[in-house]
């Protein structure tokens, strides 16, 4: 993790502003289903005149920022801009990163933030919409993807909400049928549930660097990262040496875990990506996601040499992303095998496409990103 100099503190434009930084880029502020101001950028797309997509729309990928980043944190903006080279791009920071409001849930309630970005990026005469999410972000798009779907009926969205205003209770349920339903709040009450989950989904998804589970704890980083959030020393740390604000109360019900989410996306095409040389989550977490994933809708790229996340990610990774993702903008249709991988990957010993080596992992292991 990245130490950064101080706290930001500094003060957000009023709700509703829009703000325009340049002749091409636009700032504003926006409002998630449970009240967070989210601070947001539109970039529009920088590439070759196009007229692919629907009427020459070029689409839009909203990036997701792993945590302790920002929008204007200098690894998001240089994903940003290459994506542009692709498609309009949406970049935000999450609640308590930047200067965005709230506090971090650390993956929870950020489905929220993330499906306000994607309406607006829709919003702005988008009709189709790939959402790109770093480690934590990775684990965001991956849910959002599982809530947020296109043809969802009145019947199924009543089936997952539980309202914000009912948070932090289970209504009778046992902890794990409140995880199974996810209830983050991240569907507003009906009868406005099916057309804002229908404004907000994704149209292709990737997850780089993305946990396939909670609570991991395998790796130095991720101890070191678990102290952050769950100490009150370490919020201390977070707060004012990672400029990030993390909630103190912890996730109640616990959250459907990537691994549980992915099988929900399809048939929405799904790229996951990750380093051989990752210092946080080993190549299983990747590899359990392939294997819980729709093989007509998912494609694993193994990256030798690759680290972590943005700030690990070269201009040829983030190029290579971004020409995935406009493709499947302009033809959704596509549905790669998720048995597929990166030709420039070596395959991990003793394993085959799809299959991680060893023995499964323990499904009550994992991370919170």
């Amino acid at each position: 993790m990245r130490v950064g100099a101080a706290c930001d503190i500094a003060r957000a434009p009023r709700q509703g502003v829009t703000q325009r930084t340049d002749t091409a880029a636009v700032r504003k502020d926006l409002r998630t289903a449970d009240g967070v101001r989210i601070e947001a950028r539109y970039e529009p797309y920088a590439g070759p005149a196009t007229g692919s997509g629907t009427a020459g729309d070029p689409g839009a990928i909203v990036l997701a920022h792993g945590f302790t980043g920002a929008l204007d944190r200098p690894a998001v903006r240089r994903a940003a801009t290459a994506f542009t080279a692709h498609a309009a791009v949406v970049t935000f920071s999450f609640r308590g990163h930047g200067r965005s409001g709230g506090r971090s849930t650390v993956g929870d309630r950020e489905v929220l933030d993330l499906a306000a970005a994607v309406a607006w990026a829709r919003a702005q005469g988008h009709r189709t919409v790939a959402t790109v999410g770093f480690s934590m972000g990775g684990s965001v798009v991956l849910r959002h993807a599982a809530l947020y779907r296109a043809e969802y009926s009145q019947d199924h969205t009543e089936s997952i909400f539980d309202s914000v205003v009912h948070r932090g209770r289970t209504d009778g349920r046992t902890a794990d049928q409140a995880g199974a339903r996810d209830a983050v709040g991240a569907v507003p009450p009906a009868p406005a549930a099916a057309s804002a989950s229908a404004a907000a989904h994704a149209d292709a998804v990737v997850a780089v660097s993305a946990p396939a589970r909670w609570y991991y704890r395998g790796t130095p980083p991720m101890r070191r990262l678990h102290w952050a959030i769950q100490h009150p020393l370490g919020r201390l740390v977070s707060r004012y040496g990672l400029r990030t604000r993390v909630h103190h109360r912890d996730w109640d019900p616990v959250p459907l875990p990537p691994v549980a989410a992915v099988p929900r996306i399809a048939p929405v095409p799904l790229l996951v990506v990750h380093g051989d040389q990752d210092p946080y989550f080993p190549v299983d977490h990747p590899l359990s996601l392939a294997e819980a994933a729709d093989p007509e809708a998912c494609e694993l790229w193994l990256r030798p040499g690759f680290g972590h996340a943005e700030n690990a990610a070269d201009a040829a990774l983030l190029d290579r992303i971004g020409t995935w993702a406009a493709t499947r903008l302009h033809a959704p249709a596509a549905r790669p095998h998720h048995g597929s991988r990166d030709p420039h990957a070596p395959r991990a010993a003793g394993s085959t496409p799809g299959h991680a080596p060893g023995p499964a992992p323990d499904a009550t292991e994992g991370t919170d990103g």
